[in-house]
């Protein structure tokens, strides 16, 4: 959670009263609305603006703030959300111009994600208009779905000769309820003349019916499984604080320990008390089989949130959480701006994971956002995972959070066994990536009919790739970093800017053939290897990279659950939470890969993915078994892993973020300038720099180049701001830049509050 005590704390936030300085602003409880023929609106619209448009309202227009309209914005017309009611306008309303149009099929956004909004655009720094445009994603959520044409019987009629086709269509609507005419047809297995000529007898009518049927309610009574006492003890605590008022709680459990039937006490028991209920999770691929185990438990699916679903069905998904039709929503971290009608409950399952992180337009921390949108609302935040971030683990430490603790698995079977290849001295063979005791583990789990993972965090086949005989290396055009090959589309790519290009047949530049060799191991490369020495097994890449994208990871996920596969060969995705029951044994292919570089959280997000990934064996079944080839088996992370001494690594860490003063103990705040020019680029860095206001409290670092120094042809320097915990880091960012020189040209600058990524 963002280290402030309450989001009304003035630490950093908006501040309290209007945001529009010189307007005398009118307050209106939920239910009032404002007729008023000469009355002005602020109207907050999705552009980069510090604040709200002033628009007339027309004669004859009830709004009220929160009220969703479409508004004139230069030639255009942008959707916006009514703010503020002015009563003392800064400008004559004769130059004004008018609101063009109500949507008052929706509800009006709520007074608490009002709050919201201005809480994360205070925090963030970003424009109120680029958080509420996370709002009010499109237009077409906000007209109902036109009804579609249908038929009906008439009652006591009958068509003129009775025949077959037609007594199966009307045996079909002996229930009086209407149908539209080709799904009758093809219920009653009929043509669609028979439809019409029933019709034309009067036998049927024409009616309209909803485009869609309210989505079904889950059933919270259905039976659950029987939870075991650690579970039952947490769920316990979780039925208690439904409709409580705002509590935060961490659950804290071991992999395969049964977080998910825990909170979904949590989702049952407040849809019981008439509320709503988000679910996020970290990542897409996680959705469907996730949605399968809530139809499991509630009989019914929840509505889903996130990039892979259709426009129209997202519309849908939006306008029944506004309506309150849509009780539950699964999504990704952008469904925790929906405009919930009776949202009493966030779950952010995963809740260490970097995918919660927004990096461009607005960058915030769903699951921060997720505990001050549940404290600004009264409901109470269930956070879950294996391996908690050290930012949870403190607040449960210090009592913020409420820690529920799963230290079982809920099948009852015992953790996997970890254990360290040497690749020092017990390494493969050259040429090979693989040690012969991980590649012995994976034959003897396949043979006796169980799956093996091998895990990799880098996608294609390999991740450079370089002339021998002249040391060329092909890098990418638009950034700083190598192209990876993948060999099986035959491609060189690059994974930032998107760029790529076709393998060569000779060196670009001394023209020798037969001369580019691959450098290093992607899962491409991992797999050919298995290929070779375990011919017989059926074997299945899995990374978010290859064609078919989502629908295609959707199901080889299927198909490892159902075990129609051997062994699979994946990139992190295959550490999140998913459940393959057949999975014995995990090896994890370079154990050290996220130890190399500099980043401040390297440690613990190499600990937190080695833990969830090896957490995949034996998960059902139990005797599952876990590899990690590292050149460093005594590194701390390494050591605490083996180990299995989770609060000795936790300690240590928390112990080096607080003698850094490195958050959660410190704040910190990244600046990074880019341009298409790199001297441009550096020179408006320097002039930052020399703006910034002098704080014997705060620290200054850089302009540096960036780790990542060109990206998508923008070369980038970083300044980091570093500042004590109590710090109002905020008010400091914004006098900051009300004191530096605007950037003028291609040059812009991104300020990141918190941030997660230091490239």
């Amino acid at each position: 959670m963002p280290q402030r005590d309450s989001p009304d704390s003035g630490v950093g936030g908006p501040a309290r009263g209007s945001r529009f300085p010189g307007v005398r602003l009118v307050l209106f409880d939920e239910g009032t609305e404002l007729e008023n023929e000469a009355a002005v609106a602020a109207v907050l619209v999705p552009v980069a603006v510090a604040g709200a448009y002033s628009y007339r309202v027309p004669p004859g227009m009830k709004v009220r703030p929160g009220s969703v309209v479409r508004v004139p914005l230069g030639p255009r017309e942008v959707i916006g959300a009514v703010w503020e009611i002015e009563t003392s306008p800064r400008v004559s309303r004769r130059k004004l111009r008018d609101i063009l149009h109500l949507y008052d099929d929706v509800p009006p956004l709520s007074d608490d994600l009002r709050r919201f909004v201005d809480w994360v655009a205070g925090w963030t720094l970003a424009a109120p208009g680029m958080v509420v445009r996370m709002v009010l994603r499109s237009e077409e959520a906000l007209k109902p779905e036109p009804p579609v044409s249908g038929v009906r019987r008439v009652e006591g009629a009958q068509p003129e000769r009775m025949t077959p086709a037609r007594a199966r269509v009307l045996d079909l609507m002996m229930d009086g309820l209407g149908w539209t005419k080709s799904g009758l047809a093809a219920t009653a297995g009929v043509s669609s003349s028979v439809v019409d000529g029933l019709l034309a007898q009067g036998v049927l009518e024409p009616v309209e019916l909803p485009a869609t049927l309210p989505p079904p309610l889950p059933e919270i009574d259905r039976p659950a499984p029987r939870l075991n006492p650690a579970q039952e003890e947490a769920a316990t605590q979780l039925r208690a604080a439904a409709g409580g008022g705002f509590k935060a709680f961490l659950i804290d459990g071991v992999t395969g320990s049964g977080k998910t039937e825990v909170y979904f006490e949590a989702v049952a028991e407040t849809i019981r008390k008439g509320r709503q209920a988000l679910i996020l999770l970290p990542e897409i691929a996680l959705t469907d089989q996730f949605l399968d185990r809530f139809e499991r438990r509630f009989g019914a699916r929840p509505a889903e949130w996130h990039s892979e679903v259709p426009p129209r069905r997202r519309a849908r998904a939006w306008r029944g959480v506004a309506t309150g039709d849509v009780r539950v929503v699964v999504g990704a971290r952008s469904a925790l701006f929906l405009p919930f009608r009776e949202l009493g409950l966030i779950v952010v399952d995963e809740e260490h994971d970097a995918a919660y992180k927004q990096d461009d337009r607005v960058p915030y921390s769903a699951r921060d956002m997720a505990v001050v949108r549940g404290h600004i609302t009264g409901f109470p935040v269930v956070l879950a995972s294996a391996t908690p971030s050290v930012e949870s683990q403190v607040n449960a430490r210090q009592g913020r959070y409420v820690r529920l603790e799963l230290p079982e698995r809920a099948s009852g079977a015992e953790l996997p066994e970890i254990t360290p290849i040497d690749m020092r001295n017990n390494g493969p063979e050259r040429g090979r990536w693989l040690a012969p005791a991980l590649v012995g583990e994976m034959k003897a789990a396949v043979e006796d009919g169980a799956q093996a993972l091998l895990f990799l965090n880098r996608r294609g086949y390999a991740p450079l790739t370089l002339c021998r005989t002249c040391g060329y290396r092909f890098q990418c055009p638009n950034c700083s970093t190598w192209l990876v090959e993948h060999r099986f589309r035959g491609q060189l790519q690059c994974h930032h800017c998107g760029h790529s290009q076709p393998i060569p047949h000779a060196c670009p530049s001394c023209n020798a053939t037969d001369t580019l060799v691959a450098c290093g191991p992607g899962v491409e490369r991992i797999a050919e290897e298995v290929a070779d020495l375990l011919p017989d097994a059926r074997v299945l890449v899995l990374s978010s990279d290859l064609p078919g994208g989502q629908e295609r990871l959707k199901r080889e996920m299927k198909v490892i659950e159902e075990g129609g596969a051997d062994i699979v060969i994946g990139t992190q995705l295959v550490a999140k939470g998913h459940n393959f029951p057949l999975m014995r044994v995990v090896g994890v292919v370079d154990a050290d890969l996220g130890l190399a570089h500099g980043d401040p959280r390297a440690a613990e997000r190499t600990f937190q993915l080695m833990a969830q990934v090896t957490g995949r064996a034996g998960r059902i079944t139990g005797k599952g078994k876990g590899f990690l080839q590292t050149y460093s088996p005594d590194h701390p992370v390494i050591r605490a892993l083996l180990t299995g001494d989770r609060e000795a690594f936790y300690d240590s860490e928390i112990e080096a973020r607080r003698s850094s003063r490195l958050p959660p103990f410190g704040r910190l705040a990244a600046l990074v300038v880019s341009a298409p020019d790199r001297s441009e680029a550096q020179a408006y860095a320097r002039a930052l720099a020399r703006a910034a206001p002098r704080a014997g409290e705060v620290t200054l670092l850089g302009p540096a180049e960036a780790a990542l120094a060109l990206v998508r042809g923008r070369h980038r320097f970083r300044l980091l701001v570093m500042a004590p915990r109590a710090f109002d880091l905020q008010a400091y960012l914004r006098h900051w830049l009300k004191a530096a020189p605007a950037a003028k040209g291609g040059v812009r600058l991104q300020v990141d509050v918190d941030p997660q990524s230091f490239l």
